[in-house]
């Protein structure tokens, strides 16, 4: 199985990335995270402190399947200034997840974005339409190289549909269940 990063930078929304990481793992999904400061301690947005699994310069991304990012503000706003991690969105050839401010704040200005079908956090959807993305009224939407979810509270739906997408429903099916959360089908995202 491909290995999965999610990147941590000072202030990012913390429901928005462990509840990624918690999920994708109990699906039994290789996720790490990374932190894109030389240190592997990171700041929420709310105070809560994580440290991450590895520090960028420590990860290996040739062969990644996924590369999520995290709203949170500034976070994502850290993330869009760190160049090294846009050169790797540039080029990555995987797929890529993005919530909340991200999709705009990081993701539009690369032109990941272009003729794509995406959702963000309010607010940040005119930067998303300058860059040439649809913009769709839904928590979450789920294409086949991109998922895109608008805030926190899509953040549990977010990470399902990672794992559908990697997995297969069934999978989704049975860790959303295990979780308590109760879809007919893991199909509620566009």
């Amino acid at each position: 199985m491909q290995r999965s990063y999610i990147f941590l930078a000072e202030g990012f929304e913390e429901i928005e990335a462990l509840t990624v990481v918690d999920v994708m793992r109990r699906a039994g999904m290789d996720i790490k995270t990374v932190s894109i400061t030389s240190s592997k301690e990171v700041a929420g947005a709310h105070g809560i402190n994580v440290k991450a699994d590895l520090t960028f310069k420590e990860a290996d991304f040739s062969d990644s399947e996924w590369l999520i990012l995290p709203g949170g503000m500034p976070g994502a706003t850290n993330l869009a200034s760190d160049e090294a991690l846009c050169d790797l969105l540039k080029v990555h050839k995987g797929k890529i997840a993005a919530i909340c401010a991200a999709p705009g704040v990081v993701l539009a200005p690369l032109g990941l974005l272009d003729g794509q079908e995406v959702t963000c956090y309010p607010g940040f959807d005119e930067a998303c339409r300058k860059h040439g993305a649809t913009m769709r009224d839904v928590p979450v939407m789920a294409l086949s190289k991109l998922i895109t979810a608008n805030g926190p509270s899509a953040a549990l739906r977010f990470a399902l549909a990672i794992v559908a997408n990697s997995l297969g429903e069934n999978i989704a099916q049975q860790v959303g269940g295990a979780m308590l959360f109760y879809p007919k089908t893991m199909n509620f995202y566009f």
